[in-house]
């Protein structure tokens, strides 16, 4: 590499054999789900609004029992600058029921922080309004079909050649067991 003698201070001139590449995007290797992307994206918007952490919105009812979380839920949590302790954690209550929650603001307080881990939630600030109810994770009954029939009835009707009549008397024989469950 040969220094311009016009030029004092300048860099190297490049000979002719050293051509520039082509940027080539890096890749990223497998395709990912877009379950796995969700939480990076969510993410974002969360700590946009301020919460640190997204899973506090999406596991609430785990949090503080699924009695509050139908009338209350998490709208933000406050630092105070440069710190990630002794924050406000900022609650949309039911207006009916803001004197409950505010007399259960403690056990709030205690569950988040255990939650985090620390004390990241020092107090708690009630704003009223309209409360989204959390989703429930109710899982659909067996269809009938799928339920067992009762030992005692089961082999009486596989002599019956109707298939008709057999599968009426088949979700007979399955309600019948149903009840003697109940009792």
């Amino acid at each position: 590499m040969e220094r311009d003698p016009k030029k004092p201070g300048t860099k190297p001139v490049k000979g002719a054999a050293a051509k520039p590449r082509p940027y080539e995007r890096p890749r990223g290797g497998a395709a990912r789900s877009v379950s796995e992307l969700m939480p990076e994206v969510g993410r974002t918007a969360f700590r946009r609004f301020g919460f640190v952490q997204s899973s506090v919105v999406t596991r609430w009812p785990e949090i503080v029992g699924a009695r509050h979380a139908r009338v209350c839920s998490p709208e933000a949590i406050r630092f105070p600058p440069g710190e990630k302790v002794g924050g406000i954690l900022e609650l949309v209550v039911v207006p009916a029921h803001a004197p409950l929650i505010s007399h259960v603001i403690p056990e709030i307080i205690e569950r988040v922080n255990r939650f985090f881990g620390y004390s990241a939630v020092a107090r708690v600030k009630l704003r009223q309004g309209a409360v989204k109810p959390p989703v429930e994770d109710r899982r659909p009954a067996a269809p009938p079909s799928l339920k067992p029939i009762p030992m005692e009835l089961g082999d009486s009707l596989r002599d019956i050649g109707d298939p008709e009549l057999r599968a009426v008397l088949e979700s007979l024989a399955r309600s019948l067991g149903d009840n003697n469950e109940d009792k």
